[in-house]
């Protein structure tokens, strides 16, 4: 065998497992200068035989790039729509904003009828006063310096977290504005009234009782089976610190009517009367307070049990009003149910589990009765009507199942290929109880009304020199601003805070529709 050959067959020999590929082509170009020109076929034919058996690097291997597409995505809803059309003006000191206003003229009705040379009667007035507290709102993020540096080259980890801080405050700022309850106490419900039906699986047993509490808007929010209603809650805060306040819910109401369950196949309904300022109530079932689980939370003030309580809290634990949050200041639906509760002239009513109806025509029935209500005690129409999305489904039904008309577009394409569009919106609703011939009132969800219930507001008033620039605005002392703690160990702690109140000076003006069955 030539030279040449020896020390090829050594090569392939100590390469034949790990080379990356076949060596003719890269040796085939230098093998006259490698071996003096002793290249025979036999050479060449070694070389086109070594057998590749394992690459020494794979992706396993972990020596591959990290493909991380920055900064951060935020896929997360900051909706604030009350929150963004409020006008904001700004305070001058004081604990609490205050206003006088008058209310009526001739509230006696006198008679303007005048003889000669004699002069009018005297007019009486109603004159009330107002005051809205003031309040604190604000949340707190952190971030370690260990976090802070492992972020460069992908993100801001500071900003990042005073930019959540804040639209976290936001969306925290637009449920107070709606649902905010420092002042309506919702106390105790009047005892349900249970009835026996067919359907479901509740134990078999004399003397089962129903209990109820009514919740507010957060107490709804913040209400589940498994934790039951919260009550009295202590909260930790960012410094060490405790605030306390009251979860949103009410005591608990006394017995119903004992309901004996004969077989194994029973239901037991039950409706309780209806709470203003309550967004749902929550049911127990037993055959005492101390037995009586959690057994549903509904948005309405009726309720169908098909089966034992499964939750953990009972009757007995509800043992006072903690309905509600004194660090809250009050928000639309607490100050028109209040203005109700006065014998004002807001308009509330309950439909007590009921579903809308259609008057035939294109129309709501309960609607149309708020509306003709607002005209008839204020003269004025409402500009706006809030809705959850369970309400504008229902509406959109109703409405368009009266037309008898179907309703779809056809689209045609530059080839003139038809394709059919389906569904429809109600955008608006028609008042005919406004002047000047009716007014159409724009509708939109709300993503923080409670379904079950029907908001609407009013944003401007028809009076002549009312001096009232604003129905409603947010009144501050301070407006929304960053605070950058000082550091006292390795991390930056940020707070995102306002201090304001809900100034609604005209409240008589929107109405409100609660306990809206779903259908």
């Amino acid at each position: 065998m030539p030279n040449a050959e020896r020390q090829l067959s050594t090569v392939i020999s100590n390469t034949r497992s790990t080379c990356p590929q076949s060596l003719s082509t890269h040796f085939s170009k230098g093998l006259k200068p490698m071996f003096n020109g002793e290249v025979t076929q036999r050479t060449l034919e070694l070389l086109k035989g070594i057998d590749l058996a394992k690459a020494t690097f794979q992706t396993s291997t972990g020596l591959v790039n990290y493909d991380l597409t920055g900064p951060a995505k935020k896929l997360y809803p900051v909706l604030s729509p009350l929150r963004n059309a409020l006008p904001r003006v700004m305070g001058n000191g004081d604990t609490a904003t205050r206003w006088k206003a008058i209310t009526a003229v001739n509230t006696n009705n006198l008679s303007p009828g005048v003889s000669e040379g004699k002069r009018g009667g005297r007019i009486s007035i109603t004159e009330q006063d107002y005051t809205s507290a003031y309040a604190g709102l604000g949340l707190e993020g952190d971030v370690t310096f260990e976090a802070l540096y492992a972020a460069q080259g992908f993100d801001d980890a500071r900003a990042r977290t005073v930019e959540s801080v804040l639209r976290a405050v936001m969306i925290a700022e637009e449920r107070v504005i709606l649902n905010g309850n420092a002042s309506l106490a919702l106390g105790t419900p009047a005892a349900p009234v249970a009835t026996l039906a067919s359907g479901g699986s509740i134990t078999v047993q004399a003397g089962n009782l129903v209990y109820v509490v009514a919740l507010t808007p957060e107490g709804f929010l913040n209400a589940n089976i498994a934790n039951g209603v919260p009550r009295s809650v202590s909260r930790t805060n960012i410094d060490g610190t405790t605030d306390s306040y009251g979860g949103g819910s009410s005591n608990v109401s006394a017995a119903s009517n004992a309901i004996t369950t004969t077989s194994g196949n029973q239901t037991i309904s039950a409706t309780v009367a209806a709470v203003p300022g309550a967004a749902g109530y929550a049911w127990y079932l037993g055959t005492s307070a101390a037995n009586a689980a959690l057994a549903q939370i509904t948005s309405a003030n009726k309720v169908t049990l098909v089966a034992n309580g499964a939750g953990t809290q009972t009757a007995s634990q509800i043992t006072a009003d903690n309905s509600r949050n004194t660090l809250l200041f009050d928000g639309f639906l607490t100050q028109i149910v209040n203005n109700f509760n006065q014998s004002g002239t807001a308009y509330y009513k309950s439909l007590d589990g009921a579903f809308l109806t259609s008057d035939g025509a294109s129309g709501i029935v309960e609607i149309d009765v708020a509306l003709k209500s607002q005209w008839d005690a204020n003269r004025l129409s409402p500009s706006k009507l809030w809705v959850s999305s369970q309400e504008a489904a229902n509406i959109n039904k109703k409405v368009l199942a009266a037309t008898g008309v179907p309703l779809f577009r056809i689209n045609l394409d530059v080839d003139g290929k038809p394709a059919v569009i389906g569904g429809s919106m109600v955008a608006g609703y028609f008042n005919k109880f406004a002047p000047g011939g009716g007014q159409v009132i724009p509708m939109e969800i709300h993503p923080y009304l409670t379904a079950g219930t029907l908001l609407m507001q009013t944003e401007y008033l028809p009076y002549p020199l009312s001096n009232v620039d604003n129905v409603a605005q947010i009144k501050c002392r301070r407006d929304y601003h960053q605070v950058d703690w000082p550091i006292t160990s390795r991390t930056y702690q940020f707070g995102v805070y306002l201090d304001e109140v809900l100034q609604v000076f005209a409240p008589f003006a929107f109405c409100v529709l609660a306990n809206i069955g779903n259908g």
